[in-house]
């Protein structure tokens, strides 16, 4: 339809008016027949606008009265923004809300008439309960576990999936998850029981209770579809199973249902969302009307070039319903990729961008700095503080305020005030003292809250890497600064954010950065599903960008590091010679890799195994004598010798020849029960060795 049709031509005055100032495609979808309408909306293409003058038609034009549409989205803000577009149109009284206040609503209502007594109480957090349901089922209870399990639970219940049918679900959705599938089966059969006895309901509760509601009891099924006759969904890409299923109970046979949705910004499937229910429209709905949105009016063209680029190369079931946006604005710059030899040079030119453009007129809030992970935000954060340049952290606390790196700090203040190992290089010691606190060098299966909690440890060291020759008294002293720098006024900052967070936003300038394969697409992403829709997420970020957009990655982490990462394949586009589109590199001078136990520099052919000629034969040698000491120590008590330490942690201590307790705690396998127990005999046994 264009805006010679005379579908529109020949409407009403009345009817016009709801469309003045529309794109031919917006005004179709405003002024399309009543019944099921799905309007297929790019991003930047002005689906707010266009729904919420298609919900002013149909009170308008006397289809249905305020009172009788309901509008659902997912973020109290998208709710908030249509309400006030709908009352600038001079439409009062239609419900816009979320799924979960909407249905909240409704309980509180129907409730009380059909059990006679009040709504249980809504608890304040899943946390505790899952803490409980946890240590019952003997799982650790530190809070990134906790968290992971809280998703878990919530992704099972979106997903209308029972503790029972849970593990197979896994395999099903070749899911990761933070312990065997079936131990968190029992955390959830266990935190249905706890809520139970407690009288308290969460949030799924609020939606599975009305829907069942609806379904169950005629009486409020006629009242609340006497209600609401017409209805709007939001991001439908992004609707879960259990949404889905308060939706079908509020339309029961009717279909006056407009949806509004992009397949090519669905990314949030590890939630439960399931854009089938999108692409599936035509199909349960015969003879529906869809209209599809793809003027974009955010970005320049060249923005919106690189976005239809690279989700031309999606695949899949989604890749046939995408869209291809046509840029409405004035051209703009180019988009660059830039190459850096690390990731601290990498943070450092972004902030020096950022100067620049705020220094030509950019207003700070009109810059974003995204990242595939919250981890990746304490390069950032320290070189924006350190050019002078103002920020504000969305969606994640300051790096420096988050509980794992506090904690991890404390265990490196009480290192440095002992510090008895000086001749060891820095970043082993930080390595010791943080595995002491539980952190490991390899990172956890899966992803979720554990991971992010190790990703921020990590940096940790990746920042004592930086400083080979310093103390750990100066480490510390490191850090406070960093600390304390970081606390620059934040308002009208630069934003910093994860892509997911940034989702539904925009700004003039927009900084994607650590673009590396193994982090976009992220290295947990195995199936064809999940790196697709690492793809989305890549292509989401893209059109967060109104001018100017620069992509970004580096070669390697540290300074002086191996540069053997991989631009992200997304990028493939850009090609491999794109010279214009790098930035100028100086190659440092290549790290010195340094003997753990002498701390001399290692020949290339040393190098893997970590320590030279002299002290791998002595720590072998010494392996021996820990072995015999061990075997001795283990008839003694009547305990197998593994009980008394493997062979890995013998090994260990072979290699570092601690000569303190506190160093004894630096090595993997070594708790305060062991070191309390056998310390002492293992300090004698290494002790005796040198002084022969």
């Amino acid at each position: 339809m264009t805006s010679a049709d005379p579908g529109i031509d020949s409407a009403s005055p009345e009817a016009r008016r709801y469309v003045a100032g529309l794109d031919p495609e917006q005004a179709e979808a405003v002024l399309a027949p009543r019944g099921p309408l799905c309007i297929l909306a790019g991003a930047g293409t002005g689906k707010t606008r266009t729904i919420t003058h298609r919900i002013a038609y149909l009170v308008g034009s006397g289809e249905f009265a305020p009172t009788q549409m309901l509008a659902v989205t997912f973020t109290t803000r998208a709710a908030g923004e249509m309400r006030a577009r709908l009352r600038q149109l001079g439409i009062q009284g239609v419900q816009a809300r979320t799924f979960h206040s909407a249905a909240l609503r409704q309980l509180s209502y129907f409730w009380p008439r059909h059990f006679d007594r009040s709504l249980p109480e809504l608890a304040p957090s899943k946390f505790r309960l899952i803490g409980q349901a946890a240590s019952r089922e003997r799982i650790s209870t530190d809070t990134a576990m906790v968290r992971d399990l809280a998703g878990e639970v919530e992704w099972a219940r979106s997903s209308l999936i029972s503790a029972s049918a849970y593990p197979k679900a896994v395999v099903a959705h070749a899911r990761d998850t933070p312990l065997a599938a079936e131990k968190i089966a029992g955390v959830i059969e266990r935190y249905d029981e706890l809520k139970t006895k407690a009288g308290v309901i969460d949030f799924e509760d609020i939606i599975m209770s009305m829907a069942y509601l609806i379904e169950s009891v005629p009486e409020v099924a006629r009242e609340v579809r006497g209600q609401y006759r017409g209805f709007v969904v939001d991001e439908y890409q992004d609707v879960n199973p259990l949404q889905q299923r308060l939706l079908d109970a509020w339309l029961g046979e009717r279909d006056d249902l407009c949806v509004v949705g992009d397949a090519n910004q669905t990314i949030y499937t590890f939630t439960g969302a399931r854009p089938d229910y999108l692409l599936d429209f035509t199909d349960r709905y015969a003879g529906a009307t869809v209209v599809q949105l793809e003027r974009d009016y955010r970005s320049s063209p060249q923005v919106v070039g690189l976005a239809n680029k690279v989700i031309a190369g999606a695949s899949g079931r989604l890749a046939k319903r995408r869209l291809r946006l046509v840029g409405q604005r004035e051209d703009g710059p180019q988009p660059t990729l830039r190459t850096y030899d690390d990731e601290p040079a990498e943070a450092a030119a972004v902030a020096s961008a950022c100067a620049d453009l705020i220094a030509k007129g950019t207003a700070p809030s009109e810059i974003a700095v995204l990242f595939r992970i919250n981890a990746q935000s304490e390069a950032y954060e320290s070189a924006l503080s350190e050019a002078g340049v103002p920020y504000v952290l969305r969606g994640a606390e300051k790096f420096f305020e988050r509980e794992e790196v506090r904690e991890a700090i404390v265990f490196i203040r009480a290192a440095a005030r002992s510090e008895r190992e000086p001749d060891r290089p820095l970043h082993e010691q930080v390595r010791g003292v943080l595995e002491q606190s539980g952190w490991s060098p390899e990172p956890p299966a899966g992803g979720g809250t554990a991971r992010e909690r190790w990703e921020s440890v990590n940096a940790l060291v990746g920042l004592a890497e930086e400083m080979p020759t310093a103390t750990m008294s100066e480490f510390v002293t490191e850090l406070e600064h960093r600390m304390s720098s970081a606390h620059a006024p934040t308002v009208q900052g630069v934003t910093l954010a994860s892509l997911h967070a940034a989702k539904g936003l925009e700004w003039d300038a927009v900084f994607l950065v650590g673009l590396h394969d193994g982090m976009v697409p992220i290295s947990r992403a195995r199936t064809p599903e999940q790196i697709e829709e690492e793809r989305r997420l890549l292509y989401v970020g893209i059109t967060r960008a109104r001018l100017h957009l620069q992509l970004s990655w580096a070669c390697s982490r540290s300074p002086g590091g191996r540069g053997t990462r991989k631009q992200s394949r997304f990028l493939d586009i850009f090609g491999t010679s794109q010279a214009s589109m790098s930035a100028p590199s100086v190659r440092r001078k290549a790290k010195v890799v340094r003997c753990r136990g002498c701390g001399r520099s290692l020949l290339p052919a040393q190098e893997a195994a970590g320590r030279c000629e002299l002290c791998a034969k002595e720590g072998r040698e010494t392996f021996e004598r820990l072995r015999e000491w061990r075997l001795q120590t283990a008839r003694d008590a009547q305990l197998p010798p593994y009980m008394i330490f493997d062979d890995e942690t013998l090994s260990a201590i072979a290699v570092r020849r601690p000569t303190s307790k506190m160093g004894m705690l630096a090595v993997k396998g070594v708790g305060e029960a062991k070191l309390g127990k056998y310390g002492s005999e293992v300090l004698d046994v290494l002790g005796a060795e040198s002084s022969t």
